[in-house]
């Protein structure tokens, strides 16, 4: 009974997630997937670059002159009752709306493709470019909520069913189909997929999470008072302290932790270690902070 009403709460949840700022979200969806679908037409088709169903679409289009957003549809489709089929209908109806948006939106954008003149730009950077775009793009459709389907659906599939994580999933999915484009395109577009990828995966986290502006540091110390008076009186920041044990000694030790801005990284960092060399300190990336002082 405990774990039923668990879950109807997980769900509860989960739904006043979904309804918030709702026009908002679909905003940020529908520009999102006409930048991704925008940078596929003008960037990644004719720079031959190649990841998820699309890369697929790209290499038909190569060896049989098949329209890419056609077989982006179909291969939509297939997936979509595939995730039905394994997967359950709860998780497909989360991606039903991308998948079908995503190849309507590639049709629609296509000719975009001929009033945009890239002259003589070297390939690569047109790759790169177009993989900034789409990689901005697919961050504003995940940050809203949403998916465009595709390798994602596949993903899930192969990490439920070869008990793989969602990452390995991921690396073996678009593995297999970006060295496939090698023997498709030759090893030099091969390169400049292998690259868009990275750049996408970057400029989706970034939007996504956004440009950290801040970094959290936790500090143990011998000399907790001089650490704690440096950060609060001489850089103006709050300070928590934690209470920890060393997992191999249990000796109990306390944890200095705060949020310094970016700006003052260097200067925090010397400080402490100025104060204690002997200090162990983890700093790591704060994309949000909220409350506190």
């Amino acid at each position: 009974m405990f774990f039923k009403k668990k879950e109807l709460l997980d769900q509860n949840i989960i739904k006043l997630i979904y309804k918030k700022k709702l026009l908002t979200r679909y905003a940020g969806f529908l520009a999102g997937l006409f930048l991704v679908s925008l940078a596929f037409n003008v960037f990644l088709l004719p720079s031959e670059v190649v990841y998820g169903v699309s890369g697929v679409a790209v290499m038909l289009k190569k060896i049989y002159g098949l329209d890419p957003s056609l077989v982006i549809m179909i291969g939509s489709i297939l997936l979509l009752i595939l995730s039905f089929i394994l997967l359950g209908k709860e998780k497909t109806a989360n991606t039903v709306i991308g998948s079908l948006l995503y190849p309507v939106f590639v049709k629609l954008t296509e000719p975009l493709a001929g009033m945009i003149d890239l002259g003589s730009t070297e390939p690569v950077v047109i790759a790169l470019f177009g993989a900034a775009i789409s990689g901005f793009g697919l961050g504003m459709i995940f940050k809203a909520g949403f998916t465009t389907g595709g390798t994602d659906i596949l993903n899930q599939i192969v990490s439920k069913y070869f008990k793989m994580s969602i990452g390995n999933a991921m690396f073996f999915t678009d593995g297999v189909i970006v060295a496939t484009s090698m023997f498709v395109f030759g090893f030099q577009k091969f390169m400049y997929s292998v690259l868009s990828i990275y750049l996408i995966s970057v400029m989706t986290d970034k939007v996504i999470l956004g440009i950290s502006q801040s970094k959290a540091f936790y500090i143990i110390t011998e000399h907790e008072t001089d650490v704690k008076k440096f950060i609060m009186t001489y850089l103006s920041h709050g300070v928590t302290v934690l209470e920890g044990r060393g997992g191999y000694t249990g000796d109990r030790k306390k944890v200095i932790m705060c949020i310094i801005p970016t700006k003052e990284y260097f200067v925090a960092k010397e400080g402490i270690k100025k104060i204690d060399k002997d200090a162990f300190f983890l700093v790591t990336d704060a994309y949000e902070v909220a409350g506190g002082e």
